[in-house]
């Protein structure tokens, strides 16, 4: 019957345990985690069938409103090595990735595994980092990454350090510290200033748990570090109230928006009551600014809570991301210079019902020379 590729389904398990079992000495996923990815969307699972038998399977998992997929796994049976099954695998999955919106895909492989590095370079992917002790061997990993929709040469990154948050409460500190260690050389990130940089933001309350970080508060503690920050804001009106039920918390709220406004004007901080434009971050990107943006999460995985992210790079295509959550599913590698299209960044930058747009845009102090 020849080679076939086609989608997994849960009736392949075994066959998928067993080549992954029969692929790998160690870092192999277990039944459970196979039947999990065989049950989840926003992945691309396929199995090489080689005369019944299945030879092989490539696992590839589709980042929700990003154009990022991640080739999170591929193996092939020894017994059928040498056939050109993992191209065949690779080329499948990336046009499936390609029918799903991603521009780039990415992977990790062990530093040692030459082989498997020649390959993924014979596919077209190019290395841009290394992930330390990655494995359970301690193996470092290789990152690699393969632009497969609208290659482009003038893709501008800015090397910001990525920092992941401590909590679960606090993207804003991570963003702003990003900003900080960039812009600042000297700046030291920790977790008693992740901590405190929250405590000078916070709104106290918010949806639920933990209050986040007011785009003014973040302003304010850049201009205390002595960055130079200009904020756009679309709200006149306290931000955040829209989820909170208790009128006792929305006094707090109204408050604490009231002080920080005040505290803005005091200092001189320009507000522009708008939300920032494409244009705007990527002209502040290219004139030497890290620009904070408050993004809805609901783009990412479904959810309704404000999330603060770093602009990290764009080109014609895409503006790119440093996130500092790294969620369950993901690894730092999934965070760093995320591509979000165009198209959806502006969507992805309104939260709630009042369609909230801000973003703190932060440049180096003047030079005292």
């Amino acid at each position: 019957m020849g080679l076939t590729i086609r989608e997994a389904t849960l009736a392949d398990l075994d066959a998928i345990v067993a080549v992954e079992t029969a692929a790998f000495v160690a870092d192999r996923f277990s039944r459970r985690t196979l039947r999990s990815w065989l049950n989840k969307e926003h992945r691309v699972f396929l199995v090489a069938v080689d005369d019944d038998n299945i030879a092989g399977y490539i696992l590839v998992i589709h980042h929700q409103g990003t154009r990022l997929g991640r080739v999170y796994s591929l193996a092939v049976s020894p017994l059928h090595h040498r056939r050109g099954i993992g191209r065949r695998l690779m080329a499948v999955a990336q046009d499936a990735a390609v029918q799903r919106g991603c521009i780039d895909l990415r992977l990790e492989v062990a530093n040692s595994n030459l082989s498997a590095i020649e390959f993924y370079r014979s596919e077209g992917y190019r290395s841009f980092g290394i992930h330390r002790d990655y494995y359970s061997n301690h193996d470092d990993a290789l990152r690699m990454q393969k632009r497969i929709l609208h290659p482009q040469a003038n893709t501008k990154l800015i090397p910001l350090e990525w920092m992941p948050q401590q909590t679960s409460f606090t993207c804003g500190p991570a963003s702003l510290m990003m900003a900080l260690h960039y812009l600042l050389p000297s700046y030291q990130a920790s977790l008693a200033e992740e901590i405190q940089l929250w405590r000078e933001a916070t709104t106290i309350f918010m949806t639920s748990g933990h209050g986040g970080c007011h785009p003014m508060g973040l302003a304010l503690a850049a201009r205390k570090r002595g960055l130079v920050p200009e904020i756009w804001l679309t709200n006149s009106e306290p931000l955040f109230l829209d989820g909170v039920r208790q009128e006792s918390k929305k006094t707090i709220i109204r408050q604490v928006d009231a002080d920080f406004r005040a505290a803005v004007s005091a200092a001189g901080i320009p507000v522009h009551q708008a939300g920032i434009a494409p244009e705007l971050i990527e002209q502040a990107c290219d004139t030497g600014a890290v620009v904070l943006l408050l993004i809805s999460t609901w783009r990412l995985d479904n959810t309704k809570a404000p999330h603060w992210v770093v602009v990290s790079g764009h080109d014609t295509h895409c503006f790119y991301l440093h996130d500092p959550d790294p969620g369950k599913d993901q690894i730092p590698v999934d965070c760093q210079h995320c591509p979000v299209a165009r198209s959806e960044i502006e969507r992805m930058c309104r939260f709630g019902s009042r369609r909230l747009q801000t973003a703190v845009v932060l440049r180096a102090p003047p030079s005292q020379d």
